[in-house]
């Protein structure tokens, strides 16, 4: 088979007017962008298809995947291809790749295979430089942060409370944890610790992704705060006197992205938000024109169904207001053997050989995670459909043993889909059991209440959809979740920060482990975009957070020298 490039290169594109015009969307509706392959769609376009019928909405989400992932995106892909083959008219919405974790023309961020996203060159490699916006306008706030201090701090900012970084799209460790203002007080400003983020785990990406307009979008960069006065008060954004620009520099990045698959089928590629210490849900307004321009609209949520799809129907869908009609459960054999427990899956290395012989034993005995997230899916009202995503390592039999359990854990099925290997045509059986599911009655529901106690919240979060018996807080998250809700921030949905190797927040625990302790070791909030993340157990896995306000302090010397930390 040829290489993921090699596919992409071999393809031929329809201009994207002729894309933009399956959605029912004119040449006026949109303007291109660096190649007539690519073209940024006018928000005006909202007004436009706002009385036509709403698409079936359909979410893409996976088991607990293994370090090597489920497939989703390439799922995705081949679902949006398939639907032609039998008749109905697709659109898909994704995420835009950054360069932060990894970087190179691949494959991956755009699918795989016959299922994806065309031209690659243009999906890895910056796009419509959303994402270089969303870092200006993230490092045009960090600036004017440290300009009021130097100017003499006129709003009794506490330095050592601010946690807003500067962030770049690359994941440059040696710059997570820096000093600056070096140059004394003229030249350098307050001598502080920070340090940069990934651009895609930025409170701004988050805004970019849940926002629903430009004049939304203003409202959430002057809610952001950066950290507080020296008595507590929260300072914001718009106390900064920043918002009002970031709004001007994000403005272009707020118009959804439209490409096309190998197949032609409508691709909208909009906003990147990270799938733990934020949502990992493509872009609302992307959704929103989407959901008026086919018969099917379908996205997909970072991570498991515990961690993206959870965030899915309770954060985004409450902002959104658009509810979903069918889930997408992506599964492997490889990973429900891996759930077993008795296989080690590492990144970059072979599987091990044992693990591509057949044993149905192995699928059953990981097939508790399948089980499990199959019910996170229906707490939630939600049909789930199983896509086995197939390898040619597969046996027949392990198949027909996931077949029977997804049946029997509540899903409507499960179908085989070699969407990979064939384009639209392998995944044409999962397309009549998305649509078999979208058509089921069902009567779609929040897992919790977003005007109850954040303790509350959490604790639903772990219990009924991690296994946890019961969750500890240590003293400092205790005192933030009082802080928030004193300052009014209580009623905002939560967004769990932890590991996407397990249910539980031990990223060691396969399958589906029950009855544990849950850990939450702080509690943040992403006041502009409109959530409270706790930060959960082992984050080893994860990106690195902000730091933790006042954890060290910088001692310096008149000429603004570093003499030493306490």
């Amino acid at each position: 088979m040829l290489s993921d490039l090699q596919i992409a290169q071999a393809a031929t594109p329809e201009h994207i007017y002729k894309i933009a015009d399956q959605m029912g969307l004119g040449e006026n509706d949109l303007d291109l962008y660096g190649s007539p392959f690519v073209g940024k769609i006018r928000l005006e376009a909202l007004e436009k298809l706002k009385d036509r019928p709403d698409a079936k909405y359909i979410l893409v989400s996976a088991i607990t995947p293994t370090p090597l992932g489920e497939g989703k995106t390439t799922t995705l892909v081949g679902l949006g291809q398939a639907m032609k083959h039998i008749g109905k008219r697709s659109v898909i919405a994704l995420r835009q790749p950054s360069q932060g974790p990894t970087f190179g023309i691949k494959g991956g961020a755009a699918g795989g295979g016959y299922a994806q996203v065309v031209p690659m060159e243009t999906f890895n490699l910056h796009l419509t430089g959303d994402i270089h916006a969303v870092s200006a306008a993230n490092n045009l706030l960090a600036a004017m942060i440290d300009n009021k201090l130097m100017r003499g701090n006129p709003l009794n900012i506490d330095p050592h409370s601010i946690t807003w970084k500067r962030v770049v799209d690359m994941n440059d460790r040696a710059l997570r944890r820096i000093v600056i203002g070096l140059g004394g007080k003229f030249e350098g400003g307050e001598v502080r610790e920070t340090g940069f983020d990934i651009a895609v785990a930025s409170e701004v990406m988050a805004i970019l992704a849940l926002t629903t307009s430009l004049q939304d979008m203003r409202k959430r960069f002057g809610r952001i705060v950066i950290g507080l006065t020296n008595d507590r008060k929260p300072v914001t954004a718009e106390d900064i006197g920043a918002a009002g620009a970031m709004t001007v520099l994000m403005r272009d990045a707020l118009r959804p992205n439209l490409m096309q698959t190998l197949e032609n089928t409508p691709a909208l590629i909009h906003a990147g938000p990270f799938a733990n210490i934020a949502h990992g849900n493509s872009s609302v307004l992307a959704d929103m024109i989407g959901i008026k321009g086919g018969d099917y609209l379908m996205t997909e949520a970072g991570f498991g169904a515990d961690i993206g799809a959870e965030k899915f129907f309770n954060i985004k869908c409450r902002y959104s207001g658009l509810t979903p009609n069918a889930c997408v459960l992506v599964a492997t054999v490889r990973a429900l053997k891996a759930h077993s427990g008795k296989y080690n899956v590492v990144a970059g290395k072979p599987l091990p050989p044992e693990m591509l012989e057949k044993n149905v034993e192995d699928v059953e005995a990981g097939s508790s995670n399948l089980r499990k997230q199959i019910e996170n899916i229906r707490h939630h009202g939600v049909v789930p459909v199983v896509a086995v995503n197939a390898f040619e390592t597969d046996h027949e039999e392990e198949i027909e043993a996931i077949r029977r359990i997804a049946v029997e854990a509540g899903a409507i099925g499960a179908a085989v889909s070699r969407h990979h290997s064939d384009g639209g045509k392998g995944a044409v059986e999962l397309a009549e059991m998305v649509v078999e599911a979208a058509d089921t009655p069902q009567k779609f529901d929040f897992l919790y209440e977003a005007d109850s106690p954040i303790t509350d919240k959490i604790e639903t979060i772990a219990t009924k959809i991690y296994g946890a018996e019961r969750v500890t807080y240590t003293p400092e998250a205790s005192r933030q979740i009082k802080n928030y809700e004193a300052n009014g921030f209580g009623n905002l949905p939560i967004c769990m920060a932890k590991t996407h190797l397990s249910l539980s927040h031990d990223p060691t625990r396969r399958g589906a482990p029950s009855g544990f302790v849950f850990p939450v070791r702080e509690v943040r909030a992403s006041v502009g975009a409109g959530f409270i993340y706790p930060i959960c157990g082992d984050m080893r896995t994860m990106p690195a957070l902000p730091s933790e306000p006042g954890a060290e302090r910088i001692d310096i010397d008149e000429n603004g020298n570093i003499v030493g930390l306490s």
